[in-house]
């Protein structure tokens, strides 16, 4: 679970939530909106949940969103490890990071974003082709 940012047309910035299964790679979230928090990041996993199960760890980085008390809580009261990369090395999640990769190399830097809507079209669009 990573996140990336891009911008609109309008220079308005946006943010991508990426989840991604380390087995088969397959892309379960890309989750795209101006801002996004811990709440957010929570909701997203149960809904994934729902469908999927819970995993029995959660690779992630020390950002905000992730290291905040609305994840740890979720994390314990699901039963799920948060395992947090060391800082300033991003090959400790390597499979997100190459997913990041190849999603601005075929989805980001290839499209001119018009609005939010928009974005999120083009990359669910992207995300399907991925999958």
């Amino acid at each position: 679970m990573d996140f990336m940012s891009d911008n609109l047309a309008n220079g308005r910035k946006i943010r991508l939530l990426n989840i991604l299964e380390v087995f088969t790679k397959e892309s379960l979230a890309m989750v795209v909106d101006t801002s996004i928090n811990g709440m957010r990041v929570s909701h997203v996993l149960d809904q994934i949940s729902w469908m999927r199960g819970l995993p029995e760890v959660i690779t992630v980085d020390n950002g905000p969103e992730f290291a905040g008390k609305v994840l740890d809580n979720w994390a314990y009261n699901n039963g799920v490890k948060l395992d947090f990369s060391r800082l300033g090395k991003p090959v400790d999640n390597a499979f997100i990071e190459s997913f990041n990769r190849i999603a601005r190399e075929e989805c980001l830097n290839d499209n001119w974003f018009l609005s939010l809507d928009h974005a999120r079209e083009i990359i669910e669009k992207w995300q399907h082709d991925y999958n």
